[in-house]
């Protein structure tokens, strides 16, 4: 696949994994919870890969198949900036209608803080207050909802953004 980082190798090293853990060729959402919920041991990730599975479940059969699991698995693990960037904003537009809500936002942070055995204490801002605080910084209209431009623009303009929404190491 050209549109992927991975080399021929490597996407037949994936394929024979995925064909040896899902012989019918298709992913289904239970299985993907509890391969995805393996990289994350500290914390509980079933929320967030419920999210991530919608997002990359386009025609919503409740299966992956292996173009769409590459697909994820290059966006989610080496996918540029821009790409993991519209990749986060399908997975924060829950209702699909085209803007993210708050309560969208909130959403999706708790599941993150749930997937990295975070609670939202100590250190960290509650998902409500961290909603607050990426809404004051992002939501240039202050109409309430962010659209795909103001997401996009307001991530690659803060790099600790950009990282804790993509719930991934900061990207260079």
């Amino acid at each position: 696949m050209s549109n992927t980082h991975f080399t021929k190798k490597q996407i037949k090293q994936w394929y024979n994994g995925f064909i040896r853990d899902c012989p019918s060729g298709q992913l289904s959402k239970k299985k993907f919870i509890e391969v995805y919920s393996g990289f994350f041991p500290d914390g509980n990730a079933e929320e967030f890969c419920t999210h991530v599975f919608r997002t990359f479940d386009k025609d919503n059969s409740g299966k992956i198949d292996f173009k769409e699991f590459l697909l994820a698995i290059n966006i989610t693990s080496g996918g540029r900036p821009k790409e993991k960037l519209e990749w986060a904003y399908q997975m924060y537009d829950i209702d699909g209608n085209g803007t993210i809500e708050r309560s969208e936002m909130v959403e999706i942070i708790r599941a993150i803080y749930s997937m990295l055995g975070a609670d939202g204490s100590s250190a960290e801002l509650s998902p409500e207050a961290r909603t607050e605080e990426i809404f004051d910084k992002m939501d240039e209209n202050r109409d309430g909802v962010l659209t795909r431009d103001e997401f996009m623009n307001g991530c690659l303009s803060d790099q600790y953004l950009l990282s804790m929404l993509l719930a991934d190491e900061p990207v260079e």
